[in-house]
């Protein structure tokens, strides 16, 4: 499989390694942290500068990529400095009430993208990650045994990597998905909106405040610096990205959209963009994966973006690394397609069906509207499913045919009777078997064993990612062995 031509080379890496990154946003910075803690080589191609930008738009951390970051011990000290919500405004009267999540992380949490960059990249630094900046990739070839990338660095240098495997996290604009010829069908959504970073002299009674009226939508959010992120646009202001913004236009409508600016100056930063909604027809190509944004761009609705990307980072990490280092087969990188895309798929419809109403303008859009708000307001499974759709905790994995029930779902945070709670037991990428009673076979590296503080009775067989691969509700030890050589692999365990 050939991809972009490239010059010729003037240096060669002889030394592979096993997997290269190309991008270093928190889709990245997660797999690679998630693969070099696994004792997994791995080299990230970043073609930005080093340096934390300010400029993500991404402002929300949900309940399910809360877990996942707890999963890593990384969870606590972001909700140090983030601020926690318990209910999100989605249009009108339409809220959802997070508080009744079955998650420990019953909010989500409103941070800036660069403070969840900072902490992933902190821990990617410390497990051994080679980060290479102002590195961008020129081409990307692949056969049978590897994939080799030919880069550009800094001053011009050419260099040529190999590499097992190669994952995409580069952005909507991905090089890596254009070398191997994938489309990124789809459309843009919402033309011309406003970003801007700036001060208020009145402060929002609301931590998140968002609103749709008429042609006109704005969302303001704080960064803790006292800045606030403004978003916005205006249906009949359709202009090109590269048109000049002012200050006179955000407070326009903003105004128009939440009844007031808030008294907004000191703007230390502007800009317009567009927002598509496009997915990648396939997350794999032979030995290239592609990840977050690269795979799938949605609108900025629900605050979906950077949360499905790291969710499809932490699915992904543990099985390449599980195939790397020879405790699976390569069949099993087969199931991040059959397991990601469909989500991704379920996030272009919610995202863009939650922007299509906060937009609504016509009579029957607007009767369509009131009556999905009036139906989610008194109907009690439907709302929970909104929930679990937008927070991400409501999704699971397809199961093989006659697999136990629980096969596929997510686990929550639950007690183990030795004191201490699942996603403690799921840190280093860990498997973990909970069982009703005391289980005496085999132990190792890749696996923790432990019983459940209440009176379950069923075995659960949990994935370092947090789903359930096997499960059964009466068991004996050969079958717990059976399943442990299926999922965890015979290597590392003692």
């Amino acid at each position: 499989m050939t991809g972009i031509n490239t010059n010729s080379t003037n240096s060669t890496n002889s030394t592979p390694s096993p997997v290269i990154i190309v991008g270093s946003g928190p889709t990245g910075l997660l797999l690679a942290g998630d693969l070099a803690t696994a004792g997994v080589p791995v080299t990230v191609l970043e073609k930005r500068p080093h340096k934390i930008s300010n400029l993500s738009r991404a402002f929300v951390l949900h309940a399910r990529t809360l877990e996942q970051l707890d999963a890593r011990d990384l969870a606590d000290d972001l909700e140090a400095v983030g601020q926690s919500l318990d209910r999100l405004r989605l249009f009108g009267r339409l809220t959802i009430d997070l508080d009744t999540l079955p998650s420990r992380f019953n909010h989500l949490l409103v941070l800036p993208q660069y403070e969840v960059e900072k902490v992933l990249e902190r821990r990617a630094v410390e497990a051994g990650v080679d980060f290479r900046y102002e590195t961008e990739l020129t081409g990307l070839t692949q056969d049978a045994d590897g994939v080799t990338v030919e880069a550009r660095g800094p001053e011009g240098r050419t260099q040529s990597l190999r590499a097992a495997y190669v994952v995409g996290a580069d952005g909507m604009r991905s090089a890596v998905r254009d070398a191997i010829g994938l489309p990124f069908p789809g459309k843009s959504v919402i033309r011309s909106v406003v970003l801007a970073d700036v001060r208020l002299a009145e402060k929002p009674s609301t931590l998140l405040t968002v609103n749709a009226v008429g042609d006109a939508f704005a969302f303001l959010a704080p960064f803790g610096d006292g800045y606030y992120r403004v978003i916005g646009w205006h249906r009949g202001r359709n202009v090109p990205d590269g048109e000049p913004l002012d200050l006179a236009e955000v407070k326009e409508i903003t105004r128009l959209a939440l009844g007031r600016d808030f008294g907004m100056h000191d703007a230390r930063w502007m800009s317009r963009f567009h927002s598509d909604e496009r997915q990648a027809p396939a997350y794999r190509v032979g030995r290239v994966f592609l990840a977050g944004d690269a795979a799938h761009v949605h609108t900025p609705a629900g605050g979906q973006g950077m949360n499905t990307g790291l969710q499809d980072a932490a699915n992904l990490s543990w099985k390449l690394a599980a195939v790397v280092t020879g405790h699976a087969g390569p069949e099993l990188l087969d199931s991040y397609q059959a397991e990601r895309h469909r989500v991704g798929r379920a996030v272009l419809r919610s995202s863009g069906g939650i922007v299509r109403l906060a937009m609504a303008k016509r009579p029957w859009t607007l009767a369509a509207r009131a009556a999905l708000t009036t139906f989610l307001n008194t109907v009690g499974p439907a709302r929970r499913k909104v929930a679990g759709q937008v927070t991400g905790v409501g999704y699971r994995y397809p199961a093989p045919r006659g697999a136990h029930r629980l096969t596929g779902t997510r686990v929550p945070d639950v007690a183990l009777a030795d004191g201490g709670r699942l996603y403690e037991a799921l840190r280093g990428g860990r498997f973990v078997l909970v069982t009703p009673e005391p289980y005496e076979g085999r132990r190792g590296e890749r696996l923790t064993v432990a019983r459940w503080a209440s009176d379950r009775r069923t075995t659960v067989l949990v994935r370092p990612d947090g789903y359930v691969a096997w499960a059964a509700d009466a068991v004996d030890a050969g079958r717990i062995e059976a399943a442990l050589d299926e999922h965890v692999g015979a290597m590392g365990l003692s």
